[in-house]
């Protein structure tokens, strides 16, 4: 059950990157995803604000979308 629970959990982060337009914006490509990713993780360590900032922006979305949030 907790691998079916991981497999889901999974699939679902995979389809935020899609929502987001990332695979298309990097031509599906996996190193620049990573690389960007990073890169993220890295400003998020560095600057308190910009978690705070990113799930604001997030949950614009979602509501302008009509979609549950995760």
């Amino acid at each position: 059950m907790q691998r079916r629970e991981r497999t889901r959990h999974l699939i679902e982060l995979g389809g935020l990157v899609q929502k987001a337009g990332l695979v298309d914006l990097t031509d599906d490509d996996r190193a620049t995803l990573y690389g960007a990713m990073l890169e993220l993780a890295a400003k998020a360590r560095d600057d308190g604000d910009t978690l705070a900032l990113w799930k604001r922006r997030g949950k614009r979305a979602f509501e302008a979308e009509g979609s549950e949030i995760p």
